[in-house]
């Protein structure tokens, strides 16, 4: 069993009320085959939300102390990125997933890039705050981009 980002199979959550659906992916929940979970909804944040942006450095930093996540109108949620953070990973532990398709760029998800905490849309080298707790848990995590790149090859 696999896990994967909500808005990968198709689910209306995030920030913006959209999904970012990978036929695939969505075909692999209807066989039961992956189950999906969204932190950010998981901590209590809505839908629609104000984007978010980790400021300070990446997930792990978040995990620390050393980052905040904070909203394009500067209010802090890092608590409920951190809340829905654990309750996913409890989600995935109860269903025995080992490995995980996140969305990469979010500031939950991101595997590979973020952004960069001024809302310019400028992109950094790093984890989101789901995705940094995921990996403390030993659990392998891939981005959306590194999951297509890889079922090309497999064709």
């Amino acid at each position: 069993m696999i896990g994967i980002s909500a808005c990968l199979g198709g689910s209306c959550c995030r920030y913006d009320g959209k999904n970012q659906e990978i036929p695939q992916l969505r075909k692999m929940l209807e066989m039961n085959e992956a189950i999906q979970v969204c932190p950010e909804v998981l901590g209590g944040l809505p839908i629609p939300r104000d984007p978010a942006e980790i400021i300070g450095g990446d997930g792990f930093d978040v995990w620390r102390g050393t980052a905040v996540v904070r909203t394009n109108r500067g209010e802090d949620v890092t608590d409920m990125f951190k809340a829905g953070a654990k309750r996913a990973y409890e989600i995935l532990k109860a269903n025995q997933v080992t490995s995980l398709v996140l969305k990469d760029k979010s500031p939950s998800c991101g595997s590979q890039l973020i952004y960069d905490g001024t809302f310019s849309g400028t992109q950094i080298v790093g984890v989101g705050v789901a995705t940094a707790y995921f990996i403390m848990q030993g659990i392998s995590v891939q981005s959306d981009t590194q999951w297509r790149k890889s079922k090309e090859t497999d064709n």
